[in-house]
């Protein structure tokens, strides 16, 4: 080989290794963690994708995304996310209300979290303000758990001979205490009975409607909870088998045949969730990240439904409605 040949073939390998170097750089590894299954909660783990590519992150070209799923033991989350940090997460999606944000933030102090949860942050010990969250978690709030009154309150509306509210809860939810008593205060001043029931997987859920049966309950409520979001079509193909008028807390039900719906797009939650943790990948600072609040709710009636309950939704309430579904 002449020299220069040589020099040439030398230059050009120097050029070239920076890149080819760079091009091996593993990509960052977004950990994804939530309290319910992947079966039944895809469509949220795909609006989040929605949001990661919208922050310019599209998983397998230049991010990696390690999900793990409780299916519905929240015992399990601070497992999990040790599991996400030990990996060598940058980040994590702490999706499913407050115990998975919970379990990410006491897995690490410095990896960041982003949360979406349905309920108060400040309250839960998450972040130290809405606008300032100090520390290494931000995210996404719907304050869910603080609009059950309006819930209770349209049901009466659309169903006004209902006598005895079931409240479904989730036990294991940190907020749903909260819930629980926003809900019994409007129940009370409509002069609405309430029955309490717990459960917090397919067989409880199943234990509770039994006992709601017992307790000659003529409606029921579904707390706010990833679980019971999960559990959806055994909770309406409930509703449609015994006749029982029912109000959610996402549109998700009433999609599937639940009565109403009302509270923020879980989507969009979601879709949020996924650009914050692309902006944190691009170098921003959770501390300095305000805490996102929806500016819009969902109210959403299956007419179909309402017809096959015997009730005729006033003109008023239709008038209110988001999404109407016939």
């Amino acid at each position: 080989m002449k020299r220069r040949e040589f020099i040439t073939l030398l230059g050009g390998a120097a050029t070239a290794f920076p890149l080819t170097a760079l091009a091996q750089q593993p990509m960052p590894l977004v950990g994804f963690l939530n309290s319910a299954s992947s079966n039944t909660y895809r469509f949220n783990a795909d609006s989040f994708r929605e949001g990661l590519a919208r922050a310019g992150f599209t998983e397998g070209r230049n991010v990696r995304i390690e999900e793990r799923w409780a299916n519905g033991d929240y015992q399990t989350l601070p497992t999990l996310a040790a599991e996400l940090v030990a990996k060598g997460v940058a980040v994590i999606a702490a999706t499913g209300d407050v115990a998975s944000a919970q379990a990410a933030q006491g897995a690490s102090r410095t990896v960041p979290v982003v949360f979406t949860i349905g309920a108060d942050p400040v309250r839960f010990g998450l972040v130290a303000s809405l606008n300032r969250p100090g520390g290494h978690v931000t995210g996404v709030s719907l304050l869910t758990s603080l609009i059950g009154a309006k819930r209770v309150d349209l049901l009466r509306q659309v169903a006004p001979r209902v006598s005895r509210i079931a409240l479904l809860m989730n036990p294991s939810n940190p907020s749903a205490a909260a819930e629980q008593a926003d809900a019994q205060d409007t129940a009370r001043k409509l002069g609405l009975d309430t029955v309490v029931l717990h459960a917090g997987n397919a067989r409880e859920i199943d234990t509770a409607f039994e006992k709601l049966l017992l307790a000659k309950a003529d409606s029921f409520f579904i707390a706010t909870d990833p679980i019971l979001l999960d559990r959806r079509e055994q909770i309406v193909s409930f509703a449609e088998r015994r006749a029982l008028p029912a109000v959610y807390f996402v549109r998700q039900f009433a999609v599937v045949g639940g009565l109403l719906s009302y509270g923020p797009s879980i989507s969009w939650m979601y879709r949020q969730a996924g650009e914050y943790v692309g902006q944190i990948l691009k170098g921003a600072n959770p501390a300095e990240m305000p805490v996102m609040q929806p500016t819009k709710f969902e109210f959403v009636i299956n007419l179909k439904t309402a017809k096959a309950l015997g009730l005729t939704v006033p003109r008023s309430v239709l008038a209110l409605a988001d999404e109407v579904i016939e």
